[in-house]
């Protein structure tokens, strides 16, 4: 394949998908420049073995993927706990009325731990199922499970506390 219709290919796909991959990482990290950055992070990997990444049987897993193991690896390393922007984050406009509800839950889904977060926005908001979740964080399903139920029950403790209302309907 010529390089050309290689980098064609490949831009037709980012552009098709960067909007999603930045919703994400933004429920992943909490921040919208950092999401900016590991999304940024994902396409260079994307487009350094495209090659390999066009022949997949699902792109979008493989790119949903690359982003998780981005985040992860960036968690592991620490270096956005010094890079931080959060006292300029801007939040997007929602059309949902509920804002507060939704601050309330983003900021309960950044208080989870890395991988439990991982786990939750991948089961819930991009609707895997516990296998493809397995698969995407390279972990048994077993361990999706209980990240899983870890993840919401801690989501349900911290919802129930800010609202002083217990949380009906995170299942």
């Amino acid at each position: 394949m010529a390089k050309a219709e290689r980098d064609a290919e490949f831009t037709e796909f980012v552009s098709s998908r960067a909007a999603w991959l930045r919703k994400v990482a933004f429920l992943l990290c909490g921040d919208w420049h950092r999401a900016d950055d590991l999304v940024q992070e994902t396409i260079t990997r994307l487009y350094t073995s495209w090659g390999r990444v066009r022949r997949a049987d699902n792109i979008d897993g493989y790119a949903r993927r690359t982003l998780v193991n981005v985040f992860l690896s960036e968690q592991r390393r620490g270096w956005h706990r010094f890079t931080s922007s959060r006292e300029t984050v801007e939040e997007e406009v929602a059309v949902d009325l509920d804002l507060a509800r939704d601050l309330d839950l983003r900021h309960a889904l950044a208080a989870l731990p890395a991988r439990q977060r991982a786990t939750v926005v991948l089961r819930y908001y991009c609707d895997l199922s516990v296998e493809q979740t397995a698969e995407a964080l390279e972990c048994s399903t077993g361990n999706v499970k209980s990240q899983s139920s870890r993840g919401l029950d801690t989501l349900r403790q911290l919802l129930t506390i800010r609202s002083n209302v217990p949380v009906k309907g995170l299942t």
